[in-house]
């Protein structure tokens, strides 16, 4: 369903029925981006509203649209045809926004955790820096090696095992283990100063 403005400046709306939209989903399933594109532009203001009502805030919403399309591109070949294409894309943006918080929970937890340790460690850490500690942490995290950040970053935040990590980067899990490792001690030394 679209809107569109009918002569007159009155609202009209346009409703793609059920059979050609499926038949656009099989379009684009088989490769064919213009029939994807056609399922976006009928989709995409739907998908928007429903992103900023859960996560009411506009950048956050325009993020998550954008991820639902592309991941509805990527999974068009798992869509079951057992309901309308707007609905399954419905709740790919309501998983897509719980991944979202989840990962920002377990990066907010990493980086208390992380607080902890360090102000364990060196208690004038605790009152140099504890009003923007995670601006600090994200500094130093940008200073890491891209190796050893993304290790960090599975591992430690977004918490993935080794064994996943070294699949991710094509590595070792004992390489995983030395790239985090250095990591966390650089974070240490780099968070110290």
């Amino acid at each position: 369903m679209r809107s569109n403005l009918a002569e007159g400046g009155a609202l009209e709306l346009v409703t793609t029925s059920p059979d050609r939209e499926f038949e656009l989903v099989r379009q684009a399933a088989a490769g064919n981006s213009h029939a994807f594109k056609e399922l976006y532009n009928n989709n995409v203001s739907r998908i928007y509203a429903v992103c900023l009502r859960i996560s009411q805030n506009t950048d956050t919403a325009e993020e998550l649209t954008q991820e639902v399309f592309i991941r509805a591109w990527e999974k068009l070949n798992t869509f079951q045809f057992e309901s309308k294409f707007s609905s399954w894309l419905h709740s790919i943006a309501v998983n897509q926004f719980l991944m979202m918080k989840r990962s920002e929970k377990r990066f907010s937890e990493r980086i208390s955790e992380l607080n902890e340790i360090m102000n364990r460690e060196n208690p004038v850490h605790k009152s140099k820096h504890h009003y923007d500690s995670g601006i600090d942490i994200e500094r130093a995290l940008k200073k890491l090696p891209q190796q050893a950040r993304m290790a960090f970053v599975l591992h430690d935040i977004e918490g993935y095992k080794h064994h996943e990590v070294s699949e991710m980067m094509n590595i070792e899990v004992g390489t995983s283990k030395a790239h985090l490792h250095r990591a966390r001690k650089m974070l240490r030394e780099e968070l110290m100063k």
